[in-house]
Order: structure tokens, then sequence, then C-alpha cells
């Protein structure tokens, strides 16, 4: 055989090799969340990046980042329009500002129940509402949960509507929680969620309003001693993507994405059940006083008609009667 013939044996053999080599890399992505380990998001992140690396035979693999260790839920957002990050869960209310239609998931007293929340955000309105994202650089995977919210404080037990006013509550950025706080008589300080404890700690704000779980999660019984169930809303987890790198996959591995990040929010959504009443007794055993019957009606009163008001000022009311429907 001619030295010619062996080159260029040798050369087609290492072209094959090497290109056989690139399509079976696989795709590495990272996925960056900012609450601790201990929670159920981390959980069901952990969970979803199992199964998709299970059923695309190893041709997807997910990195899962905590506890902001690559940003807050701001410079998430901002992560995963750009590309630094691949995939990111973060609250609705840190993705409103770019589709503000999603504030209608937010809206104070808005869902009956948890099951009204999953039959609207696994259905038709969940995924057209995720779709509103795709003109920012974002695939919506998803909806998981933060769940309901309950408002904790260090100044004194919340009863009713009344003990409310003057509190300094931090919150989210949506304009309803804002709104709802206001008509309350509080004064709400949106802030990260990274910086909600350092916020208790310093006394910078008197309470915070999450759900017990992730309370418990965060060790907010050392820094608050008052949780009243006021379950006022009920905020998802929006499980975003950065939509040129979801555009670049295979058809099939897009597919397992969605399926999978679809059944991590069950996944997720049943480990926050079970775990929820615990989650009260431990917060009980840590020292902190829970009222479980607080008086929602005059909450709701004060702040269910003005706020669903102000979002249809802004968004309309095809949202809102469409959720109404799904009860």
């Amino acid at each position: 055989m001619n030295t010619h013939l062996k080159h260029g044996i040798l050369a087609a053999l290492l072209a094959l090799a090497t290109g056989f080599a690139t399509a079976q890399a696989p795709v590495k992505l990272r996925f960056s969340h900012t609450v601790p380990e201990t929670d159920s998001q981390h959980k069901a992140a952990l969970e979803f990046s199992k199964r998709v690396k299970e059923r695309t035979q190893g041709g997807v693999e997910i990195q899962v980042f905590a506890n902001s260790q690559l940003g807050n839920d701001v410079s998430l957002v901002t992560g995963v329009r750009s590309g630094t990050i691949d995939i990111g869960a973060t609250g609705n209310p840190f993705v409103t500002g770019l589709a503000p239609k999603l504030n209608a998931l937010d809206l104070p007293y808005q869902f009956n129940d948890a099951q009204h929340a999953y039959r609207v955000l696994d259905g038709n309105v969940g995924r057209t509402l995720l779709e509103e994202l795709s003109a920012h650089q974002i695939k919506g995977l998803a909806f998981w949960e933060i769940g309901f919210r309950s408002l904790s404080n260090n100044k004194r037990p919340i009863n009713g509507a009344d003990d409310i006013k003057g509190l300094k509550i931090r919150t989210t950025p949506n304009p309803s929680h804002l709104k709802a706080f206001q008509l309350l008589g509080a004064n709400p300080q949106p802030m990260p969620f990274a910086e909600v404890f350092g916020a208790l700690e310093s006394g910078a704000v008197d309470g915070q309003e999450n759900p017990p779980t992730l309370l418990l999660s965060a060790k907010m019984y050392e820094v608050q001693k008052y949780l009243s169930l006021t379950r006022h809303a009920y905020t998802p987890l929006v499980v975003l993507m950065n939509k040129a790198r979801f555009d670049s996959l295979k058809p099939e591995y897009q597919k397992v994405m969605l399926e999978e990040a679809l059944a991590a929010a069950s996944f997720q959504r049943k480990l926050n059940a079970d775990t929820e009443k615990d989650a009260i007794a431990q917060l009980r055993a840590k020292g902190m006083q829970v009222n479980e019957t607080p008086d929602l009606a005059s909450i709701r009163k004060v702040v269910k008609d003005e706020t669903r008001k102000l979002y249809a000022q802004k968004n309309g009311e095809a949202v809102l009667t469409a959720i109404d429907q799904q009860h």
C-alpha cells in the first residue's frame, strides 16, 4: 500500500472517529436557582436533571447550582436571557417585568386551592402565558411552585387585616403584591430572596411572606417570631431556559426537557404537600408562634377586588376570565 493511500485511509478514519466523538459528546447545561439545597426546589431540580440524563441516555447533562451561587433572582433572569445561564428557576414576579400578563398568577386570593392553581398552570392558560416569554430570549419549560404565601414578622401576631398596618414587609416586585400591602397599610419593600434573611436580621424589614416550607429551609425562624397562615397569594416558580439553547437541541431532546420539567413540577408539589404540616410543627419547635386560623376574610376583603382591577386596567380581563373558568 503506497504512503499516500495509507495517509488517506488514516485521515478518513480520524475524521470518522472525530465525527463520532463529536456526535456522542453530551450537551452540558447549567441550572441555577436561589434557595437552599434543603428546599424542594433543589430536590426537584436534581430529579429533573437525573430523569433528563436517563431519558437522553446521557445525551444531556444538567448541573444544578443552588442558593444564588450564580446570582440572585434578578441576575438569574438576565443570565438566562443572555445565555450565560442555560436554565433557571425563579419566582413568577421576577419575570413579570418582561411579560406583565403573568402577574395574573400572583394576584391575592386568585386560586381557590392548590388543585385550581395546577389546572391553570399545567393547562392551556399556563402554556400560553409561558409563550409570552419567547419574545425575550426565554423558553418557559414549566411552572413549579414556591406555593401559597403566608406572613411572618417580628412585631406581633397577625390575626386579621388590622394587625398588618405599619409593618415593613419584604415582598416580591410584583405590582399586585406591592398594592395589596399598601392597601393593608403596610410598607412593602421588594428585594431578591438572597437578601431577605439579612434584611430581617438587621431589622431593615419586620417581616416577609413565603410558604412555611421555605421559612424552614431558609432558617428564617432564627430571625422571625410570628407566623400567620394567611395564604394570601400563590406564587409559581417559573423554570426558564435560554431560547437559543433550547432551539439548538435535537427535537427529541426538546421533548424530553418539556416532559420532564412538567413531571418535576408534580414531584415538587407532592414534596411540598407532604412536608408542610411537618414544617409548621418544626417552626413551632424552633420557637415561632404560629396562627393557623387568621381572619382571612378581613384580608381578602381589602385586597382581592382592588388588585384584580389594577391588573385588568393594564392587561385586560381575558387571562382572569380563563383562570376563573378553571375553578
